[in-house]
């Protein structure tokens, strides 16, 4: 058993890691395999170690494209992927699936697309509703004294949820969408995840592109862009949140750093124990997001920044009503 905070250590991994998901799936159409390794290999060359992935990405393409990119480097590497969500081959639909013999038989074929022995942190990508916490926990953890995975992590859950999961077996890391414009972890999960000595791993830091200023107009993302059934990004919503940028690159100019920067900063300025995972597509924003983690801001910003983008400014909600239904988080009430 392994805690995220060792893990990192022996790799040496800088405070903030990679998000790979938007390589393959999410955001449009893949990046072509050649692009897209060539983004990872420089990805490890500027610095980043920790790398994130899952079973669901790209229907396994992600998987396959981190083994063939991090081949001959694979004891320099914090690798992390997740089972339990995955694309039915017959149905040919996203299927949630947390019970134990799933969660074996993901593992193993991710092993073998890792082209590894082993995972470093393996997360329950989504709660199943139908199968016990306990159970696909224990699974986990019964991989974990196999050796084929060093740590056990959970996404998108609830601080009860966690609770109940820990008591099971020791939880390293929790995966939950937290930004300026996202606080929802700050709701129970965040206290509970120090109470349990849980890491909270950031994914969506810049807000799927919002932070950072990318999404100008969400009618122009690919008509197969996961941002476009998103309410907050919808025609009626999106504007409004557009006025909350001002302020917040207004504050990035003087603080002397990107926009993205500075959503970074701010996630690392709550605490050692929060590590974000930005994704990008781009080699120069993987470089830009990876320099945040030597930025500090003073306590004057950080207290300026915590009154933006607070639940009640933000116009929609950060999932339709079929994707919420998948996830366990706390959501702030009207």
């Amino acid at each position: 058993m392994s805690t995220l905070a060792s893990l990192l250590k022996e790799t040496a991994s800088p405070a903030i890691g990679l998000g790979c998901m938007n390589l393959s799936h999410g955001y449009g159409s893949p990046v072509p395999e050649p692009g897209a390794l060539r983004a990872l290999e420089e990805a490890f060359d500027m610095g980043y170690r920790h790398f994130d992935t899952a079973t669901l990405y790209g229907d396994t393409d992600n998987e396959r494209l981190l083994g063939l990119a991090l081949e001959g480097k694979r004891d320099q590497v914090l690798l992390a992927s997740k089972c339990g969500m995955a694309i039915d081959p017959e149905l040919g639909k996203k299927v949630i699936d947390g019970r134990p013999d799933t969660i074996r038989r993901q593992c193993e074929a991710s092993l073998k697309r890792l082209r590894t022995d082993h995972i470093d942190l393996y997360y329950l990508h989504r709660l199943d509703r139908q199968v016990p916490i306990e159970e696909s926990v224990g699974a986990l953890g019964q991989l974990v004294e196999e050796g084929k995975i060093r740590a056990v992590g959970l996404s998108e859950i609830s601080a009860a949820t966690l609770q109940r999961a820990n008591e099971e077996y020791p939880i390293a890391a929790v995966q939950s969408e937290y930004s300026l414009w996202t606080r929802n972890p700050e709701i129970a999960l965040l206290h509970t995840c120090r109470e349990t000595t849980t890491t909270l791993v950031a994914f969506s830091p810049l807000g799927r592109g919002f932070l950072s200023g990318a999404v100008v107009d969400p009618s122009q993302l690919e008509d197969n862009d996961m941002r476009r059934s998103m309410p907050r990004f919808s025609p009626e919503n999106y504007p409004t949140n557009l006025e909350l940028l001002d302020t917040f690159s207004t504050i990035a100019v003087q603080v002397g750093v990107t926009p993205a920067q500075l959503a970074l900063a701010w996630l690392r300025a709550q605490g050692s124990d929060v590590i974000p995972i930005p994704g990008s597509r781009s080699v120069t924003h993987m470089r830009e997001n990876l320099a945040a983690q030597e930025i500090r801001l003073d306590t004057a910003t950080v207290a300026r920044l915590n009154t933006l983008m607070t639940p009640e400014q933000v116009a929609g909600a950060r999932y339709s009503e079929a994707q919420q239904k998948d996830i366990d988080t706390e959501e702030f009430t009207a």
